[in-house]
C-alpha cells in the first residue's frame, strides 16, 4: 500500500508554512504523525532503526529506503505533518565527513578521534572520497529517487562547527585551548565553517529540486532555505567566551539562508539567550529543557522572551503529557501564533489529537 498522504496537501503544507515564517498565520503550525495503519505489504528483513550509521554499508541504500517506505505506509499525518525521513548519521555528522570514527552503541552514534592531536596540528580538509559523506549522499540519492519528491528528505545533521573541533579535541582539552590557543580555535572553527556550508550545499544538489522545500533533523516545513543550527559546548562558556568563538560564526551562518533556527539545549545554555536574541538573522528558538528539570510547561519566561523578541518558538519533544503541556505554555505566552508543535503517537490517539487540533485551528 502506497504511502498514505493526499499529494494535493502539499500545497497547504506550503502556503501555510510561508504564513507561519513570515509571522501571517493566526494559529500555531502543529504536526502529527501517528503509527500503527496496516501498510498493506510485508515488512522488509532490516529492522526499523533511528540512527542510518547502524545499517551495514553491504545493505544497499535503496533497502534502507525501502525499510523507511514502509515504516511511512504505517504512518498517518494529521494537522500540518507530511511524510519526510531523516538520514539519521549521529549529531554533527560533520565529523565523520572530517575523518573522525563512527562508533556505534544500542542506542546512539559517536564521534571519535583517530587519535587526539595537539591543535596547532590539526587540519580538517574536505575529502569528496570519504566514505561515510559517500553513504549519506548515497541513501540521500536513493530515497529522492524513490520518492521523486513525494517524501521530503531531511537534510543530515551536519552539527555546529565548536561542537565538531569539540570531537577532535575532547571537551577538557578545548577548554583549555580556548585560553592557551584560542587564535587555534579560531582557526578550526572558520575552516569546519566553510566545510560545513560545503557539505550543506552538496546535499541540497541531491535534494533540490525534488523536495517540495526544506526540513532538517527537526522537520519544520520551510520553502526556503532552512536550518536547524547548534552549539552544545556552549553551555560551558562564559557569556564572554560565547561571543568571541561561536556567536560570530553562528552569525555567518545564519547569514546565508533565510530561515535560521537555533537548538536551545538545556538550561546550562540560557545565559546566552539574550545574545541569541538579538541576532537579526536568526528566525526561530527549539527550547529544550532536558533531563533532570522541569518539563517544557514549566518555562514561562523563556517562552515569552523569546516571542517578546519577534522570534519563532518550537516546543520540544517530551516524554510527558504533550497536550497538557502544550496547552499550558499557551496559556503562559499568551497566544499560539508563532509556535510549532511535533507529535509522534499512536493511532489510538487519533480521536484525541484531531480533538486537540481542532482546538487551535489546525485539523
Amino acid at each position: 500500500m502506497p504511502i498514505q498522504f493526499d499529494p494535493a496537501r502539499w500545497d497547504t503544507i506550503h502556503t501555510d508554512a510561508a504564513a507561519w515564517w513570515a509571522g501571517e498565520l493566526d494559529r500555531p503550525l502543529m504536526q502529527v504523525r501517528l503509527r500503527g495503519l496496516d501498510p498493506g505489504r510485508p515488512e522488509p528483513d532490516i529492522p526499523e532503526d533511528r540512527f542510518t550509521t547502524h545499517y551495514d554499508p553491504s545493505i544497499s541504500a535503496e533497502r534502507v529506503v525501502d525499510r523507511w517506505d514502509y515504516d511511512l505506509s504505517r504512518t498517518k499525518f494529521l494537522g500540518d505533518a507530511f511524510p519526510n525521513i531523516w538520514p539519521n548519521f549521529g549529531a554533527g555528522a560533520v565529523a565523520a565527513f572530517l575523518g573522525a570514527d563512527i562508533h556505534n552503541t544500542d542506542d546512539t552514534t559517536w564521534f571519535i578521534p583517530k587519535s587526539v592531536q595537539e591543535i596547532a596540528d590539526i587540519q580538517l580538509d574536505y575529502d569528496p572520497a570519504e566514505r561515510w559523506f559517500n553513504r549519506a549522499k548515497d541513501i540521500c540519492q536513493a530515497a529522492i529517487d524513490r520518492w521523486q519528491g513525494a517524501v521530503q528528505v531531511d537534510m543530515v545533521d551536519l552539527g555546529g562547527t565548536i561542537d565538531v573541533i569539540s570531537t577532535f579535541r575532547p571537551s577538557e582539552l578545548l577548554l583549555l585551548d580556548l585560553y592557551d590557543s584560542p587564535d587555534e580555535v579560531e582557526r578550526l572553527n572558520w575552516q569546519i565553517h566553510e566545510n560545513w556550508l560545503r557539505y550543506f550545499a552538496e546535499f541540497n544538489q541531491i535534494l533540490q529540486p525534488a523536495n517540495r522545500g526544506y526540513t532538517a533533523w527537526t522537520p519544520i516545513f520551510s520553502p526556503e532555505p532552512y536550518y536547524m543550527h547548534q552549539c552544545d559546548f556552549c553551555y560551558m562558556l562564559s557569556p564572554d567566551m560565547f561571543e568571541r568563538f561561536v556567536k560570530p560564526q553562528l552569525v555567518a551562518a545564519f547569514q546565508t539562508m533565510p530561515h535560521a533556527f537555533y537548538h536551545l539545549d538545556g538550561p546550562g545554555q540560557l545565559n546566552h539567550l539574550d545574545s541569541f536574541l538579538e541576532i537579526e538573522e536568526l528566525k526561530g528558538i527549539q527550547w529544550v529543557p532536558g533531563a533532570g528539570v522541569a518539563d517544557e510547561g514549566g518555562w514561562p519566561e523563556v517562552y515569552q522572551k523569546i516571542r517578546a523578541a519577534g522570534k519563532l518558538v518550537q516546543i520540544g519533544v517530551s516524554d510527558g503529557p504533550q497536550m497538557e503541556i502544550f496547552d499550558r505554555i499557551i496559556d503562559q505566552v499568551g497566544s499560539a501564533e508563532g509556535l510549532v508543535w511535533i507529535y509522534k503517537g499512536d493511532i489510538s490517539e487519533e480521536d484525541e489529537i484531531m480533538r486537540f487540533l481542532e482546538k487551535y485551528g489546525a485539523a
